[in-house]
């Protein structure tokens, strides 16, 4: 049950720019103040869980923009430019708090319209804050689309194509009298279970003028969009700006503020794993994260997700993620973590070595990233543990977990021993089942949308007589990590598994062979290390070819040709890989 309201708000009637304008006040009057902005098709009640959960430590003020609620409700199209809007928060401001700026907070249109007053220059005195939910400044969208379209890339455009599907609704809301009818024929009524089925809003409320506040306020797209889209201007800000990402956000895309550092230079961005409206309805989380940031803002140290969570100008594409690697060490695991610090990462290296674990992190300092270093055993599961109760408490939660730590053992299967299995298994499977388990746990509870990276190998589609445990290790993560994507997948939460091919790494020194004494194990080494040499595939590559896949989602990222053709051998020949399991190719 939601707690009830601290008190019947103090009303107030705030002339706007030629309109008046319902404004309503809670909460404790000295604190700092909140000014809380509604979107479509919305009013100033959408804001009452929030109001709830820190009535207590702030003055908040919320108001029915005009066409909503209790406020004037102008019939003509140009009454509601972004222009008369941003005049009346203007206005709102100086008749609440004319002494104090205040710290302000919109969501969807409320937020595309806050963004038309934190980029002009005479209101951005009068705040102290601006923490913007799923709604973008529209300017800032006409560039983004005039740049996807100047790309020409097939990744840019599928972008593009996806955020139009996503904005179907908009081409609706241009339609003469369609939408309007729909509101007041029935979609009112019908808005809670919307909420409630689509949105997944276990209480969704429904305000009394549900059906007027939808049809008047579809003239704030009518007045806006392709005027602002075709000509955007260049709208930057000074204020700082806590910006919040929903991810399963159905209508306004992650891609869109991607640029935004450019526009805000003070910038702090968090992801949390909700829906468009979840975060008002169930605000717990939003309010945590208002108390941090303002008090941050007034002079309070910086929590360790604040931290994170600040985006610089200029900072690369994984600015303010944690990314934990292990047997960061050597290999792709060192080039995996140098490839995520030179994008803008935090880097979290782990390795049996410590002293390999912190040279890697030291090269990760001198691309400019912050950088860990940290031992350990993956073969321990008490250990796994003890890491994971370290970046909890240290971090919070991961966003991106590179299960990578892994032994090489070859040898027939009667020539391999319990023990030699017993090992491998416990380093090449079971320590990716305690990462993957601990971590995703850790993602979940942290509400984050992160991604977790199985090395497997292409020998996981490739039967081998003298690489039976190795196989077998490498397709067990491989079948781990695409159930746990199915699994993972209601949470926002990718998984990939890495399927690379001969990479020249220090796990061809460390591999065992099994039932030779130790002249004819070096000659079999040497020979093994003459192949993968003459095969060139570096680890570098294989890091690069993984984040296009983390990017892209993928489920299997298979890199070099012989991993390719492994996996259509497997796919469309199996009997040739059988075939070609006999012959002695190590031999």
């Amino acid at each position: 049950m939601n707690a009830p309201l601290p008190s019947e708000p103090e009303q107030l009637r705030v002339q706007g720019d030629g309109v008046e304008l319902a404004v309503y006040r809670w909460g404790n009057a000295a604190g700092p103040t909140l000014l809380l902005v509604h979107g479509y098709p919305d009013n100033h009640e959408v804001w009452l869980p929030l109001v709830r959960e820190l009535a207590a430590e702030f003055q908040i003020v919320a108001y029915d923009v005009r066409g909503a609620g209790s406020s004037d409700k102008p019939r003509q199209r140009q009454d509601y430019h972004l222009a008369k809007l941003a005049n009346d928060l203007e206005a709102v401001i100086r008749a609440v708090s004319p002494e104090r700026p205040v710290h302000l907070v919109a969501h969807d249109w409320g937020s595309i319209q806050s963004w038309e007053a934190v980029t002009e220059p005479r209101i951005q005195p009068l705040l102290a804050s601006y923490t913007s939910l799923s709604g973008p400044c529209l300017d800032h969208v006409g560039h983004w689309l005039r740049e996807r379209l100047k790309q020409k890339r097939p990744g840019a455009l599928l972008q593009l194509l996806g955020q139009l599907v996503s904005s179907w609704y908009i081409a609706l809301f241009h339609t003469p009298l369609l939408p309007e009818l729909a509101w007041r024929l029935g979609l009112g009524k019908l808005w809670p279970s919307f909420l409630r089925r689509v949105e997944g809003i276990r209480q969704p409320h429904r305000s009394r003028s549900q059906a007027a506040d939808g049809a008047h306020g579809v003239k704030l797209y009518r007045a806006n969009f392709i005027r602002s889209l075709l000509q955007p201007r260049q709208r930057g800000t000074e204020v700082p700006v806590q910006l919040i990402v929903p991810t399963r956000d159905r209508f306004v895309r992650p891609q869109l503020f991607a640029h935004l550092p450019n526009w805000a230079p003070t910038l702090w961005r968090r992801e949390v794993h909700a829906g468009h409206w979840q975060l008002l309805a169930e605000p717990k989380q939003l309010a945590l994260w208002l108390r941090e940031f303002i008090a941050h803002l007034n002079g309070g140290a910086a929590s360790r997700a604040l931290q994170q969570a600040q985006i610089k100008p200029g900072a690369g594409t994984y600015a303010g993620k944690l990314v934990l690697v292990t047997g960061a060490g050597s290999g792709i695991g060192r080039a995996t973590l140098l490839e995520f610090a030179e994008r803008g990462a935090a880097v979290l290296a782990a390795d049996i070595n410590l002293p390999a674990a912190e040279r890697s992190a030291e090269l990760a300092r001198a691309l400019g990233a912050e950088a860990f270093a940290y031992r350990l055993d993956v073969g321990d599961s008490a250990a796994m543990q003890g890491l994971a109760d370290w970046v909890a408490g240290k971090f919070g939660s991961p966003d991106i977990v590179v299960n990578n730590a892994g032994i090489g053992l070859a040898g027939g299967m009667l020539d391999t021993t319990s023990a030699d299995w017993e090992r491998l298994l416990r380093i090449n499977l079971w320590s990716v089942i305690d990462g993957s388990r601990l971590f995703a746990r850790q993602m979940i509870d942290a509400g984050k949308r992160g991604h977790i990276v199985n090395t497997a190998s292409a020998a996981a589609f490739v039967p081998l007589r003298n690489y039976p445990a190795y196989a077998t290790s490498k397709a067990a993560v491989l079948m781990l990590s695409e159930c746990l994507r199915a699994e993972m997948a209601g949470h926002g939460i990718g998984v990939t598994a890495l399927c690379p091919g001969l990479v020249d790494t220090a796990i061809i020194q460390a591999t065992r062979f099994t039932g030779l004494d130790a002249a004819a194990e070096a000659t079999q080494r040497a020979k093994a290390q003459r192949l993968y040499r003459r095969r060139n595939l570096s680890a570098e590559t294989v890091a690069q070819h993984l984040l296009r896949g983390i990017e892209r989602n993928r489920a299997v990222v298979a890199v070099g040709a012989e991993a390719h053709l492994s996996i259509a051998q497997w796919r469309f020949a199996p009997w040739l890989s059988r075939l070609l399991a006999r012959l002695n190719l190590a031999g």
